[in-house]
């Protein structure tokens, strides 16, 4: 088996980027796709980019739903954004909350954003090259994370995250 090419990956925020954040979202019934979201996880895959989801899900540590509640949405969303041409090539979720139940997932402590070790483990299964890779997030967190991981980050106010993710490309790709 040969190992995969080195390239370059973008990590995307899921709450706030990929659909609207309406708090806590654990169902498919309570997603709705941020303008333009499938459309830009196209683009990223047609321009060689792996595409990562990286969210924090406090809402597990909470006790709101649990973490198979968590990978079945992603499945759904994954499976959703196939069937309109997009890759997800991989996804993490943290549980972990500082302030609840944190010795249940004190061990993944270093996942919530803005630690950077979401990003840092996709980057150890998926040879990354970290020039050109980047964050797009929706909080000074997430791009934080991104430049612990040592790769560019760029927040999305929100809008049409294809045109915005086209700019990116043309910042980056020049």
């Amino acid at each position: 088996m040969t190992e995969p090419a080195l390239r370059r990956a973008a990590f995307l925020d899921r709450d706030g980027v990929l659909n609207v954040d309406v708090g806590y979202a654990h169902r498919p019934d309570q997603i709705e796709w941020v303008a333009g979201a499938p459309e830009a996880v196209r683009r990223l895959n047609e321009a060689g980019f792996r595409v990562f989801v990286v969210t924090n899900q406090a809402g597990i540590a909470r006790g709101l739903y649990g973490e198979t509640d968590v990978s079945a949405l992603m499945a759904w969303m994954v499976d959703r954004l196939g069937e309109m041409g997009g890759r997800i090539d991989g996804w993490r979720a943290s549980p972990y909350h500082p302030e609840f139940q944190a010795e249940r997932f004190a061990h993944l402590s270093h996942w919530r954003k803005p630690e950077p070790g979401m990003l840092l483990d996709l980057m150890s299964e998926w040879p990354t090259e970290r020039q050109g890779s980047f964050i797009i997030g929706d909080r000074a967190s997430d791009l934080d994370a991104g430049r612990r991981a040592g790769i560019s980050g760029y927040l999305f106010k929100g809008g049409n995250l294809d045109a915005f993710v086209r700019d990116v490309l043309r910042d980056i790709l020049k």
